[in-house]
């Protein structure tokens, strides 16, 4: 008797191996996906976990495994199984009957801006003796695009009117940045703040004032990313596309023209950053989706070659926003060649809190350029 227990526990072992093994993934099928396809860098999201076991045939245990970018951190029930080294590796297991569909969802919160993808994933098989062994790969097709996160609004709004004084400035046809063209009837594109209420009231129906943007004024702003020195400066780097997305977004707000460049690589082209904004773009969600797939560890041009080859377009009357770490004493002489021809430079100069605090460190501004000091936490 006690032998013939043996040989069925063989036999059952035998069976279930030589089965398990033609047909555990048969009908197994895994998706990875992410809910949003955009977020903003600090902004709450997850990604769903699909697996169907479509058979007859149960599965006591699998293992299912994926990598994702280490910035995106799993958040609750999610940080099990999760780990964080080159990547941020994750790992869950299920039980299945036959015929049966399990979900999971996994919240993360992105901490920096980005293209997120994940393309694939793993699954390891177990029978009911739990004998590893089995295993297949599964490629997964999903993205999302994390925006740079919006700095401060009372201090992007001093900067905004910094530049706006620049403006004004040059402005040598009218008092203000936008000439006053009428008033026409409200179209949903319009911004709300511009509806004129007394007009409104006197037609009957939604009117909303026009303006047209002055021809003088030329902006252009230039975003340097280079890390100059062996030490690599990346929170600079952050901070310094977090200002060019939040000081566009108020340029777009006040239907300003302009081109922003730098001397990175868009991710997604393999070409050096280039983009410009008409007067009516309406939103700058194309702007910061190319935000999100620069590359600052790949620099396609100096700062010095950034600066050089506005120069060489010899531009009049143009305003120049230079976002720069950056602050050595060959990169404000390469600024005052921009300044001929009534051209003028605000530079935004980030620097980590120690550097701030000393204030003899910073650049001495010269004729046409002017410093401010950007304190970044």
């Amino acid at each position: 008797m006690l032998l013939l227990f043996f040989c069925g526990v063989w036999l059952a072992w035998f069976l279930a191996g030589k089965l398990y093994r033609n047909y555990w993934n048969r009908n197994l099928t895994l998706q990875l996906s992410f809910r949003d396809a955009v977020l903003c860098e600090g902004d709450t999201s997850s990604i769903r976990e699909t697996v169907i076991n479509d058979k007859l045939l149960p599965l006591p245990a699998i293992e299912v495994r994926f990598a994702a970018d280490r910035s995106l951190e799993f958040q609750n029930d999610a940080r099990a199984n999760s780990s964080a080294s080159d990547q941020r590796y994750k790992r869950d297991v299920f039980s299945f009957l036959f015929h049966q569909k399990i979900e999971r969802t996994l919240p993360f919160v992105p901490h920096r801006r980005g293209l997120y993808q994940i393309t694939s994933a793993s699954v390891t098989g177990y029978d009911f003796f739990f004998r590893s062994g089995y295993y297949m790969d599964v490629p997964q097709q999903t993205s999302l695009f994390v925006w740079p996160r919006q700095v401060d609004t009372r201090r992007i709004t001093l900067l905004y009117q910094a530049v706006s004084g620049i403006l004004l400035s040059k402005s040598r046809l009218y008092p203000d940045p936008f000439e006053f063209a009428g008033i026409r009837e409200y179209q949903r594109s319009d911004p709300r703040n511009h509806i004129n209420w007394k007009a409104t009231a006197r037609m009957g129906a939604l009117m909303t004032n026009q303006f047209d943007s002055t021809t003088d004024l030329a902006l252009t702003v230039l975003l340097d990313l280079e890390d100059e020195l062996i030490l690599k400066y990346g929170e600079l780097n952050e901070e310094s596309i977090r200002i060019a997305s939040s000081l566009a977004a108020r340029f777009v707000k006040n239907r300003l023209a302009f081109t922003i460049k730098s001397n990175v690589t868009d991710l997604t082209t393999g070409t050096p950053f280039s983009m410009a904004l008409a007067a009516d773009a309406g939103s700058p969600s194309g702007l910061n989706q190319k935000l999100a797939c620069i590359d600052t560890a790949r620099t396609s041009v100096s700062t010095a070659g950034l600066i050089a080859a506005e120069a060489e377009a010899k531009r009049a009357d143009h305003t120049y926003v230079l976002i720069s770490k950056n602050k050595n004493t060959g990169l404000l002489k390469s600024l005052s060649a921009l300044t001929g021809m009534g051209n003028q430079v605000l530079w935004i100069l980030p620097l980590l809190s120690s550097e701030h605090s000393s204030p003899g460190d910073l650049p001495r501004t010269s004729a046409g350029i002017t410093v401010l000091p950007w304190e970044v936490s």
